[in-house]
């Protein structure tokens, strides 16, 4: 047996102690009836971050606060504590002449992770920290489970995500990255908000799972007796509320992809979508840059953004280049020149670049673009007019029918949002879905069905309309400089242990 593993059996033989010890700690204190269980409340007055905010107004004075104990200094008779709240930690003087020999013997007997109530007033050490001098003490919450070792602190990312309460006790970096991810999202209906936009809710539980090219996780409903599928999209419940007349709509809501784990994709994430009547792609592009913009100052302070040490400016204004330039540029390809499907099955094959049988022409230049371009686009950039084969929900561009008014935003060398001058011709709009129900039936897992709803809901009328959707999960990575979208969600889907 190496040395790891009698160090990893020696920490569990060590955890297992603790755990029985503080069992035993616990059975005591309710035989004693001084259960901590029972505490229904404690009133605080301050927060640690508070009291040493306004420490000038307080110095002297008599606070409250309440939190959980993370290390101690024993002087015998006086202990000095680190109180962890909800706001950061403060240090706590415990002083036998002050608290009493009992509650001093009862304090003692306290652990690291154990949540306490303390009231004391104010003051300053005398080297110079701010703190509290402790006049009453009460055991809130018995903590069975002992934190982390304080040196080594709980590094290893499975147990991380499992465990992300104690993830957020140990590690404040995390905690601090999704209080930021709280305000970047609300920084986001504040512009929208003041931009007119409505914000709405719409199923998440639908019979035809459109408006994305992904596998649908499907389930069951008892009480009505079908089968149902958890949204991929929030696209085609949106465009319906642009026909009854809400002419600026967004969601931002969980959407389901039955697709697999990596450092940028979890089957459920955030996914903002809106709709504005009256406008197209071009005025969608305006909106993101607008949009980042705005967020990047107000939650940073600043429109010049590091990620993994590479800075990226949304200050300037964002590239904009069309998916066949871009593939020209990378790849030396030039789609324009070529006309037919076996042309571009010439190319692939030259470039290596792998398609199915059932790949068109339009498939084959969108795999160029992944192969050889997406990656080159670090700073903020409009890839413009994708193929029509890959775009069933967009207009044709007028001038070229091959192609779309639609762009995908690039940072980092990823994909951060998608939009459209949307499709309203319901004519069309069938004739793209036979298209689609085509490709699902030559093995195409990912292919939209026909919504006949929706198609009846463009025959009432939808004017025209610019849409996109946005990655709220790597916008939040990207502003954090969270290297895996885990990194950016409370819990993410992990493997079961078992």
């Amino acid at each position: 047996m190496d040395d790891i593993q009698i160090n990893r059996d020696s920490e569990e033989q060590s955890m297992s102690e603790q755990m029985l010890l503080r069992r035993e700690k616990l059975k005591a204190l309710k035989e004693a009836g001084k259960d901590p269980y029972t505490i229904v409340r404690y009133d605080r007055t301050a927060l640690a971050a508070d009291v040493k905010a306004r420490f000038e107004e307080l110095d002297g004075k008599d606070v409250s606060v309440a939190g959980r104990i993370m290390s101690r200094r024993d002087m015998g008779k006086a202990n000095f504590v680190d109180l962890l709240d909800g706001s950061g930690r403060i240090q706590l003087y415990v002083k036998i002449d002050d608290v009493g020999e009992d509650c001093f013997a009862e304090f003692k007997t306290w652990d690291i992770g154990d949540i306490i109530g303390v009231k004391g007033f104010v003051f300053r050490t005398r080297r110079g920290e701010i703190s509290i001098h402790a006049k009453e003490l009460c055991l809130l919450t018995k903590s069975l489970n002992p934190l982390p070792e304080k040196w080594h602190g709980l590094t290893n990312t499975d147990t991380r995500y499992r465990q992300r309460y104690v993830d957020l006790i140990v590690n404040p970096d995390v905690k601090d990255t999704f209080i930021k991810r709280s305000k970047i999202i609300s920084s986001i209906r504040r512009y929208l908000d003041g931009q007119g936009f409505v914000e709405v809710e719409t199923p998440m539980l639908v019979s035809n799972a459109g408006g994305a090219a992904a596998r649908p996780f499907e389930t069951h409903f008892n009480a009505l007796g079908v089968d149902l599928k958890l949204r991929i999209s929030l696209e085609l419940y949106l465009k319906r509320l642009i026909v009854g007349g809400i002419e600026k709509v967004y969601e931002i809501g969980r959407v389901f992809r039955n697709e697999g784990l990596d450092t940028r994709h979890n089957p459920e994430f955030t996914l903002m979508e809106l709709y504005q009547a009256y406008t197209d792609y071009h005025g969608m592009m305006d909106l993101t840059e607008n949009l980042y913009r705005h967020v990047a100052n107000e939650v940073l302070g600043t429109t010049v953004i590091s990620y993994g040490g590479v800075e990226m400016d949304l200050g300037k204004p964002f590239e904009r280049i069309t998916m066949v330039d871009a593939v020209k540029k990378y790849a030396g390809v030039d789609f324009s020149e070529i006309k037919t499907l076996d042309e571009a099955r010439a190319a692939a094959k030259e470039k290596g670049v792998e398609f199915e049988e059932r790949h068109s022409k339009g498939d084959i230049l969108n795999l160029f673009f992944e192969e050889f371009a997406e990656h080159h686009l670090v700073q903020p950039t409009f890839v413009t007019d994708h193929p029509v084969e890959i775009s069933p929900l967009t207009k044709k561009k007028p001038d070229n029918p091959d192609y779309v008014e639609r762009f995908e935003f690039f940072m980092n060398g990823w994909e951060m949002a998608n939009a459209y001058s949307e499709l309203n011709d319901p004519i069309d709009q069938r004739e793209r879905f036979a298209a689609q129900e085509e490709q699902f039936a030559k093995g195409d897992m990912e292919a939209n069905h026909t919504d006949e709803d929706f198609l009846n809901a463009l025959e009432i009328g939808m004017p025209p309309t610019g849409g996109i959707g946005f990655g709220i999960d790597r916008m939040c990575m990207l502003l954090t400089d969270s290297s895996a979208i885990r990194d950016v969600l409370l819990f993410p889907t992990m493997k079961p242990l078992d």
